[in-house]
């Protein structure tokens, strides 16, 4: 995944409404868009995080044999550190950084 996550805002911050609909004139319409984005990049960082902790899987882990990783650790506080989904989604979006289409609009 690439890192546009270092100048996106960890976190949430007040938007002006009507910047959000000037691409598609309609408000519902940008907020889809940017709500399925969102759902492609966690689907990405959650896959991403599941491959980095998967190295660290054992087979024969006990309740009472669980320690405690330092990797693990680090990895998982580095990615509650990052921005959320939304935030880059609407970020993305804002820059033209998102492809989008509606085919009932492409039909007129």
């Amino acid at each position: 995944m690439s890192n546009p996550k270092n100048t996106v805002p960890t976190s949430t911050i007040t938007r002006d409404v009507r910047q959000l609909d000037i691409k598609t004139d309609n408000i519902y319409e940008s907020i889809v868009i940017m709500s399925k984005r969102a759902n492609q990049i966690a689907n990405n960082v959650k896959e991403e995080l599941h491959g980095k902790l998967a190295e660290f899987a054992s087979s024969n882990d006990n309740l009472e044999e669980v320690f405690e990783n330092r990797e693990q650790i680090e990895i998982s506080k580095h990615y509650e550190r990052m921005p959320k989904p939304t935030l880059i989604a609407v970020d993305e979006f804002l820059n033209d950084k998102v492809y989008y289409r509606n085919p009932s609009k492409e039909q007129i």
